[in-house]
């Protein structure tokens, strides 16, 4: 698109000079390597290509500390802990749940962030903030419960299966509710049973459905399409 070669041409024009030993070094950064990448390897200006994948639980754990520097923080709180809430989560999706702890803690007239408020931030960055304003009838809040309570269950007795780290029923963003689950450690590659597990996992919520309503509902919609991705 127009904004696309408008960027790319501006990066062309503002390194067109540099030679081998004018002792200068360009660094640049994107998280859009398909696009910006290829036309500037082509312009001969990058020699090397470094990248930088997700942290892994100790580097989640030291970029915790990084952005909790300058905040007050309740003498409970685990980075160790929190890092293992959070595989997967980037550098900024940390730096972004910190900021969004500060803020709640502020809101509520607290005198530290406490694990609340990030656990509140954690669910927020997941799955969006509470639908305070969306009325479920007591049938749906017992299908929800049901529903996230089959997905725990497998969780907690399937081999392989990832760790269940919280239950909610409290809805979010398209959700009634969600089952938190990570692995024990981080993984680089996944084995066939653990993808099993997975999908077993994902299923959990509707065979619950099955099994203790005899109906079933859409809201596993989500849950058959990632297993389906599996």
């Amino acid at each position: 698109n127009d904004e696309r070669e408008q960027t790319l041409n501006q990066l062309l024009v503002e390194m067109d000079g540099f030679n081998d030993n004018s002792g200068i070094i360009v660094m640049a950064a994107t998280n859009r390597d398909d696009v910006l990448d290829p036309a500037l390897l082509r312009a001969g200006r990058f020699d090397r290509k470094i990248t930088v994948s997700y942290p892994d639980k100790k580097g989640r754990e030291e970029i915790f500390k990084v952005h909790a520097r300058g905040k007050k923080l309740d003498n409970d709180i685990d980075f160790a802990q929190l890092a293992k809430r959070t595989v997967g989560f980037s550098g900024a999706d940390i730096q972004n749940i910190m900021n969004e702890a500060a803020i709640l803690a502020v809101r509520l007239n607290k005198e530290c962030i406490t694990i609340h408020e990030i656990d509140e931030a954690i669910d927020r960055r997941i799955a969006g903030p509470a639908k305070s304003t969306r009325s479920l009838t007591p049938h749906e809040k017992e299908l929800i419960a049901y529903h996230e309570a089959g997905h725990a269950i497998i969780g907690l007795r399937q081999p392989y299966s990832d760790k269940v780290q919280k239950i909610t029923i409290i809805p979010r963003g398209n959700t009634g509710g969600h089952v938190l689950m990570t692995p024990e450690e981080d993984r680089f590659l996944n084995t066939k049973n653990e993808l099993i597990a997975k999908i077993v996992g994902y299923m959990g919520g509707r065979c619950s459905e099955e099994v203790f309503f005899e109906d079933v509902t859409t809201g596993a919609h989500n849950d058959i399409e990632v297993a389906t991705r599996i």
